[in-house]
């Protein structure tokens, strides 16, 4: 039997948000339950270009994968392999830029079903590019938001952005000019930006806010200051050991002592109830994803057979 081979505009086609958070809803519960490893994100470096390797290994799937990509001063280029666990045989190839927005938009989808309060209606949004939109698609998704605030660098493009989500989502997206006032005054607040260094002051977040912070995979990095980590009451990772190496979110307050490993969650309990996701509606809970294999793995899974039901991609003689 081929490889089979799919292109982005295959992937977008066959699978929406809604789907994806299916898809990864299922695969966390299957990670607790040890029908799931995941490998955690290694990078080799050379000048002018790194190489990001991911892996894992889907038992209640019947499959194993991994997502190799790289970036350079020219952008980045992601692609998804997978394997059938009984014969080890190559079954595809996936391009997976829109694979990886997709299910990082999925991850914040169940981790603000189970830790945002239930009547949440309002979003404050840093970013305004791919990543933005399927995290605001996903938020939307599990909440009945009326109301969302974006905030960017770039006048233009937050602009742009604003009005293109508001006809996709049918609900009001203002851009706003100042960065405290997508931090204020919102029930959801999510950063998926490329900043190195805090959004916004911590201190002006309302109580009972949820956070999803998927900008940062680098310890150099952080969207949020110490006070935003030290006034959240719970504390869930995608995968703490994953953070640990990946979360620049979470050093500062760590380096003060001010919050401690022993405090924080995995998504996967908190989905099987083996933890706390909100204890109390003023509550503060903060979900830090880094991006897991597993997540990349289970979509691509779903993408692949959907693909077969429709005869859709391309074989290749491997």
């Amino acid at each position: 039997m081929s490889t089979l081979y799919l292109r982005e505009n295959d992937v977008n086609e066959l699978v929406s948000v809604g789907d994806a958070i299916d898809v990864l809803e299922t695969a966390f519960r299957e990670l607790a339950a040890g029908r799931a490893d995941n490998v955690p994100r290694q990078r080799a470096r050379s000048k002018g270009i790194r190489l990001h390797s991911m892996s894992a290994a889907a038992e209640y799937l019947g499959v194993s994968g991994w997502k190799q990509y790289t970036t350079t001063r020219s952008g980045a280029q992601f692609l998804v392999g997978l394997y059938d666990n009984a014969s080890g045989r190559l079954t595809a190839l996936i391009e997976a830029d829109r694979l990886g927005q997709l299910r990082t938009g999925a991850a914040s989808g169940v981790a603000t079903e189970f830790m945002a309060r239930p009547d949440a209606t309002s979003v404050g949004l840093f970013g305004a590019g791919t990543q933005a939109a399927t995290q605001l698609e996903a938020v939307c998704a599990v909440r009945k938001i009326n109301r969302v605030s974006v905030y960017s660098r770039t006048a233009s493009t937050r602009n742009a952005f604003a009005e293109r989500m508001s006809e996709i989502l049918n609900i009001a997206v203002e851009p706003v000019v100042r960065p405290d006032l997508a931090a204020m005054d919102h029930d959801i607040v999510i950063t998926a930006t490329t900043s190195a260094s805090p959004l916004f002051d911590g201190r002006l977040l309302s109580d009972g806010v949820h956070l999803n912070l998927v900008g940062s995979n680098s310890l150099r990095r952080t969207e949020v200051d110490a006070a935003t980590v030290e006034r959240a009451d719970i504390l869930v990772c995608d995968s703490i050991e994953a953070c640990r190496g990946e979360a620049g979110d979470f050093r500062e307050a760590l380096e003060a002592g001010a919050i401690e490993w022993s405090r924080m969650s995995e998504l996967s309990d908190i989905i099987t109830g083996n933890a706390t996701g909100r204890a109390r509606s003023e509550d503060i809970t903060l979900f830090k994803s880094v991006g897991l294999a597993i997540e990349d793995v289970a979509l691509a899974a779903e993408v692949l057979k959907r693909a077969e039901a429709q005869g859709r991609g391309t074989a290749l003689p491997i």
